[in-house]
C-alpha cells in the first residue's frame, strides 16, 4: 500500500485548527514541524537534544503540516465513521465530519483546501500552501513521528512520546502520550497555558473535568498532579479512542467517554478545564454554572485574541470572577471563578 503525503505550510497559530481538520477529513497521521518548538527544545537547559549551528540556521521560518492517507485501487480513503452523539445547532457545524469515502487525490486536495479557506476566516493560516506526495507503507509512520521529541509543559510535567524511553529527574511527572491521529501532542500554547496553571492549582479535593480533552494530555496530568476524580470528555470519537490508550499507558484513573458538557457524570466539579475555540466556550456560559460548585474554578483556552474581548465579556457578564489572564502570543486563556 502507498500513503498519500499533504504538506501544508502554515502559521503557528493555525496549527492545531489545521491538524483537527485534516484528522476529521480522515488522515491517518498528521505530524508539525514547527522551528520555533524544535528551538525551544534544543535551548531548554534540561533537554538532552543537541545541534549545530548550521542546523538552527536550516530551520527557516516556516511551520509544515503533514497529513497521511491510505491510498487504494479506487483512490484515497477519507472519512471516519459518522458519529452518534447528537450535537446541539450551534456545534454540529464546527465539529462537521465527513463519512468513510475513496475518491481521487485531486478531490482530497480541494477538500483541503476549502476548508483551508474556512480556517483562514478567522485565523492567520500564513501561506496555506498545500501539496501531496505519495510514501511507501513503511515510510509513512516514522515520516509523522519523527518531529516529536520529550519537552517540559509546566514546571513539573514532561511530555514525552510513548517511544521514546525517557528517564524523569527528580520532581518531574512525565505524561507518556502518543498523538495517534493528531488530537493534541501538547505543543501548542493553548495546551501550554492550561498546564502551567493546572500545575500550579490542582488540589487532592479537586473533581475535574476536562471538557474537549483531546488527546488526554490535561486530564492525565490533573491525576498524576493528584486530583481525587478526572473526567475526559470529548465530542469526537476518534479523540477518545487516542486519549483511552494514552490514559492507560500511562496507568491513570480517568473517566473518559464521548460527549458534551450535558454529558457530563457529575454536577458538582471544583475544576473545569475547556481548552476549545472562543466560539464554543461562549456557547457554554450559560450552562457551566449547572455543572461547577459555587467558588469553583473554569480555565478556558484555545481563544485568538480578535476573540478575546468577547469570551470575557461573555463570562463577566454571567457572574464570574476573573481570577487569571495569560497569553502566549495571539493565544490567551482566562480562569474564573462561579460567585
Amino acid at each position: 500500500m502507498r500513503w498519500v503525503e499533504f504538506c501544508i505550510n502554515a502559521s503557528g497559530d493555525s496549527v492545531d485548527a489545521i491538524c483537527e481538520m485534516l484528522t476529521r477529513i480522515g488522515a491517518e497521521g498528521v505530524s508539525v514541524s514547527d522551528p520555533e518548538e524544535i528551538l525551544s527544545i534544543l535551548k531548554d537547559p534540561s533537554s538532552l537534544a543537541y545541534a549545530d549551528s548550521e542546523f538552527f540556521d536550516s530551520l527557516g521560518t516556516d511551520v509544515f503540516i503533514r497529513a497521511y492517507f491510505p491510498e487504494f485501487a479506487e483512490g484515497i480513503r477519507i472519512g471516519v465513521k459518522s458519529s452518534d452523539i447528537e450535537l446541539t445547532s450551534d456545534l454540529e457545524g464546527l465539529y462537521a465530519t465527513r463519512k468513510t469515502e475513496t475518491i481521487p487525490v485531486e478531490d482530497v486536495f480541494q477538500i483541503i483546501k476549502q476548508r483551508m479557506d474556512e480556517i483562514a476566516t478567522f485565523l492567520p493560516v500564513g501561506k496555506g500552501e498545500i501539496s501531496y506526495i505519495f510514501v511507501k507503507d513503511e515510510d509513512w509512520e516514522n515520516n509523522w513521528k519523527k518531529d516529536y521529541k520529550s519537552f517540559r509543559i509546566s514546571d513539573r510535567a514532561v511530555i514525552s512520546p510513548s517511544w521514546e524511553n525517557y528517564e524523569p529527574q527528580k520532581g518531574e511527572t512525565v505524561i507518556f502520550l502518543d498523538p495517534g491521529s493528531a488530537f493534541g501532542t501538547g505543543t501548542h500554547e493553548t495546551t501550554a497555558m492550561c498546564a502551567q496553571i493546572l500545575d500550579g492549582m490542582i488540589h487532592k479535593e479537586d473533581v475535574v473535568l476536562d471538557l474537549g480533552c483531546g488527546s488526554g494530555i490535561l486530564s492525565i496530568l490533573c491525576n498524576k498532579l493528584g486530583a481525587s476524580y478526572t473526567e475526559a470528555i470529548d465530542i469526537d470519537r476518534m479523540a477518545i479512542e487516542v486519549a483511552t490508550e494514552n490514559i492507560q499507558i500511562n496507568k491513570s484513573l480517568v473517566y473518559c467517554h464521548a460527549g458534551e458538557l450535558s454529558d457530563a457524570l457529575r454536577k458538582d466539579y471544583s475544576l473545569i478545564v475547556a481548552n476549545i475555540i472562543a466560539d464554543v466556550l461562549i456557547s457554554l456560559c450559560p450552562s457551566v454554572p449547572d455543572y461547577l460548585v459555587k467558588g469553583g474554578k473554569i480555565i478556558l483556552s484555545g481563544i485568538i485574541v480578535s476573540k478575546k474581548e468577547k469570551v470575557l465579556k461573555e463570562y463577566l457578564d454571567a457572574g464570574f470572577r476573573l481570577l487569571d489572564s495569560r497569553n502566549i502570543g495571539d493565544w490567551h486563556s482566562f480562569v474564573f471563578e462561579r460567585a
